[in-house]
């Protein structure tokens, strides 16, 4: 493996990604309402947790994620298609794990693609423009 850089800018630019995606995905114009039916919780209840622990925990965690597929990418000197493709292996295991923990929790196959898809998406586009910006 090779020495790892980073480009702390695109590292930033792709954690932030995570949010875009998960606004659009999340609302109702996509997935909202039945994300909502199928985790069993309503608006309201929505509406009653901590944003500022909600939200500052996805921005820890997201930069978390896009750190490490930097360092995935950096270290094999990944060109554009190659970092692309390391975000598609990152979400699939990700999804994996999703969908693993969702079947014990006995939840459905649609909140299962939709939670996995969510992560699967956003760590494809997070390699997309790690890559891009190499």
């Amino acid at each position: 493996m090779q020495p790892v850089t980073f480009n702390w800018l695109a590292v930033l630019i792709a954690a932030l990604s995570a949010f875009f995606v998960g606004g659009l995905w999340f609302s109702p114009i996509l997935f909202g309402n039945i994300w909502l039916k199928e985790s069993g919780l309503t608006r309201e209840i929505v509406a009653t947790g901590n944003k500022g622990k909600i939200f500052g925990m996805t921005a820890v965690f997201s930069f978390i994620m896009a750190v490490m597929l930097n360092t995935f990418i950096s270290g094999m000197h990944a060109d554009l298609h190659m970092s692309t493709m390391i975000g598609v292996h990152a979400g699939m295991i990700s999804f994996s794990a999703i969908a693993i923990n969702s079947l014990f929790e006995l939840k459905s196959w649609k909140y299962i693609f939709i939670n996995g898809g969510y992560t699967l998406i956003s760590l494809i586009l997070m390699g997309l423009i790690i890559g891009a910006w190499k």
